[in-house]
């Protein structure tokens, strides 16, 4: 027997979490555990830092994609096609086209589909006029001169015995002026 692939299929926008859940409870009434293996609704975790606060937050990396890890034949695509909600497999025509491994390492993913490595969006960047809102600088406000998403640190010059200092501050300590 070939081995299983992932398979792509486009759904209505805002369908994809009740399409998968549609395929998976048609997987369990029709006993195809072996045949469908996985269905995902491909997602992304974004840390967001606004006014000194850390907020997470899920969002699709596809609206309108659901992936499916699954053994292709008549069964399965019929299942999988017939679906409420499922427009068709992404490829030529009516012949749905596996991703590859280097597609789906693309998407963040292995060839297990473990979940994306979480992107950070900050409303911090170099210019910003910020007000330190915890730790030894309380209340001091700076210009921020550099942003480190990695180490989610920003760096600001204040006034400290006469002189420009430069101080490393992490995100949710500083919030902009």
């Amino acid at each position: 027997m070939a081995e299983a692939q992932w398979f792509v299929a486009h759904t209505y926008s805002g369908y994809e979490n009740k399409v998968k859940v549609d395929i998976e409870k048609t997987i369990e009434n029709r006993g195809l555990q072996d045949q469908i293996l996985e269905v995902t609704v491909p997602m992304e975790t974004i840390l967001e830092v606004k006014n000194g606060v850390e907020k997470s937050s899920d969002k699709k990396l596809f609206p309108g994609y659901v992936l499916i890890h699954m053994y292709m034949n008549d069964e399965t695509w019929y299942v999988v096609r017939n679906t409420r909600g499922v427009t068709g497999f992404v490829g030529p025509g009516s012949k749905p086209v596996p991703l590859t491994e280097d597609e789906l390492v693309a998407l963040g993913y292995s060839g297990n589909a473990t979940k994306p490595e979480a992107r950070l969006e900050v409303d911090l960047k170099v210019g910003d006029m910020v007000s330190v809102i915890s730790g030894a600088w309380k209340d001091t406000v700076g210009v921020i001169t550099a942003v480190n998403e990695k180490r989610k640190t920003v760096s600001i010059n204040v006034e400290m015995f006469g002189r420009e200092t430069k101080v490393e501050l992490e995100f949710t300590e500083v919030r902009k002026v």
